[in-house]
């Protein structure tokens, strides 16, 4: 494991979060119809209530809400679109447990109501590049903020796979986007890193990024890996429903946590609580 020094803790609505002690569970809440995974299936309110209470039952230490597809060459919906999605989940979520949430967004605008509604962390897959305002919201919000490696958008980023040098761009493209929030005022403290896999990468590529994460944790930030169903795995397993690749989602999240990722966003909570207990008990020195 590395031996890079101890990140500050967390504390959001009396939840702690020791980075480094143990893996941290996100669990995915898409209240969207056209998700690559689970599109539709908790796209009104009474359905995403009753899936967020199973996610934090399995042990969700973070739900991360999100109104707009990401999957490959997904539409971009409206902005009344992804506020009329997400803003009555959190506020019916937020009155009745006090789960740290985060919101899943790219615009500043959605990011700003969604914390008004209850919701505590900002989760951005352009690293803040796609809305300019984004960075200089989250200063004035005072909340943490995941910057994500992307290049392009969701309708372009699977053409956009041809690096000199994988890791070294990821990294410098990640440090960019911290320095960027740094200099808007963002706490350095409240920032998170995710190297994005499945966005404007290949299998292959998705494989060395979970191999070489160590690599990544010198930045000196908590680190997220994001591989939950996605078709890399699905392309190991020759599983095209991305409903079946739960132990392939439990290999990879393995291997995250041996490359010394501290959070992991995933669909499958209940038995990904379990996987990481023993992994964590194992690699966790």
């Amino acid at each position: 494991m590395s031996t890079i020094a101890p990140l500050p803790a967390w504390t959001i609505r009396n939840h702690h979060f020791n980075w480094g002690e143990r893996t941290y569970l996100m669990g995915v809440l898409n209240v969207t119809p056209d998700s690559f995974s689970d599109g539709g299936l908790f796209s009104n309110v009474k359905a995403a209530i009753a899936h967020a209470r199973s996610l934090i039952a399995a042990g969700a230490d973070i739900l991360d809400i999100g109104g707009q597809s990401t999957r490959p060459h997904a539409v971009e919906v409206s902005l009344e679109e992804e506020l009329n999605r997400v803003l009555p989940i959190i506020q019916a979520v937020r009155q009745e447990t006090d789960t740290p949430i985060s919101i899943d967004t790219t615009r500043a605008a959605v990011a700003h109501a969604a914390i008004a509604a209850g919701a505590d962390i900002v989760n951005d897959i352009s690293s803040a590049t796609y809305d300019p305002e984004m960075l200089p919201t989250i200063a004035a919000l005072r909340v943490p903020l995941v910057l994500m490696h992307i290049r392009g958008t969701p309708q372009t980023m699977q053409q956009l796979t041809d690096y000199d040098d994988l890791i070294g761009d990821i990294y410098t493209f990640l440090q960019a986007r911290l320095d960027a929030a740094i200099a808007s005022g963002v706490e350095r403290d409240r920032l998170v890193i995710d190297p994005g896999i499945g966005f404007a990468k290949t299998y292959a590529q998705n494989v060395e990024i979970l191999r070489r994460l160590p690599e990544l944790r010198a930045i000196g930030c908590p680190l997220l890996v994001g591989a939950s169903r996605k078709s890399f795995i699905g392309h190991l397993l020759n599983q095209p429903d991305p409903k079946k690749r739960v132990w392939g989602t439990a290999g990879a999240c393995c291997a995250a946590i041996v490359g010394g990722a501290d959070l992991l966003r995933i669909h499958d909570v209940r038995e990904l609580k379990d996987v990481c207990r023993v992994a964590d008990a194992v690699f966790r020195l």
